[in-house]
């Protein structure tokens, strides 16, 4: 078995490299290309198996739900002193930004643990460079 990492063969029964004790057994994650808002749902184990492309393109799915959920809880709470606005619609407001906010800083640290850092903001220039940088190093495999 070939070391992904430093080209070392080994034996087919290696669990690490003799070289540079990576795990050889280990998947990298595959760049999926279709990323929908339900995924971030999933556990963190699914989510820290996915391509860090795929994280930001999931991250700017949920920055995006996140604002919307932000000014729709703001809406409710800038009703006008005629209108009443049931607690529960309140509530439950409230609660899809606070879960909102949660399943981003999941994914953020994730991103953080990779990257060092994580992305300000995430748009199609950053997107797209980095889906470049991916195919030249696909070529150069």
């Amino acid at each position: 078995m070939i070391c992904s990492y430093c080209g070392q063969e080994n034996s087919s029964y290696a669990e690490t490299c003799s070289f540079c004790e990576a795990p050889l057994k280990v998947k990298r994650p595959k760049l999926n290309g279709f990323m929908y808002l339900e995924l971030c749902e999933r556990p963190f184990s699914f989510l820290a198996s996915l391509h860090t492309y795929d994280l930001l393109v999931l991250l700017r799915l949920v920055r995006e739900k996140r604002t919307s959920c932000y000014h729709l809880m703001r809406t409710v709470q800038k009703a006008p002193d005629g209108v009443v606005v049931p607690n529960d619609i309140k509530g439950l407001a409230e609660s899809e930004y606070r879960l909102y906010t949660a399943r981003m800083k999941v994914i953020e640290g994730i991103l953080i643990d990779r990257m060092g850092y994580k992305p300000k903001r995430i748009d199609d220039k950053l997107l797209i460079n980095l889906k470049e940088k991916i195919e030249r190093g696909k070529e150069n495999v």
